[in-house]
């Protein structure tokens, strides 16, 4: 059984931080990473790819995007590491894919999306 942090504890201020890593998390990246999505109410599976990413949440384009509010287990893959995140659809752009917030992230994939992200600070 594997343990899972809330994404939205972790945007939270801590006491006496700055707000400015909060706020570089909260920037979206161009990110292009393949994507394994399942979707938890009937089990259908689809594949895609990632256009951007932030601490919050991805873009996701797929041949045939999924309904709003839907919830998916999401697995993303990238230069050797992946991430399991427990999504929900928050935008439908039809023929082009959907915007997905990060409800959940597994506790062992944690630290490979923060590096990825500082990765990407570290770039732009």
């Amino acid at each position: 059984m594997s343990t899972v942090i809330s994404i939205g504890k972790r945007e939270q201020k801590p006491s006496g931080e700055s707000g400015l890593r909060n706020r570089r998390y909260a920037i979206r990246h161009p990110f292009a990473a393949p994507v394994e999505l399942l979707e938890l109410e009937t089990g259908a599976r689809m594949n895609g790819v990632t256009s951007d990413i932030s601490l919050g949440g991805c873009f996701v384009c797929t041949s045939k995007p999924l309904p709003l509010r839907t919830r998916a287990r999401m697995t993303i893959t990238r230069k050797g590491g992946k991430v399991e995140l427990l999504v929900a659809v928050r935008v439908v752009k039809p023929r082009i894919g959907m915007g997905l917030e990060f409800l959940d992230v597994d506790e062992g994939s944690l630290a490979t999306l923060t590096r990825w992200l500082d990765q990407l600070n570290k770039t732009r």
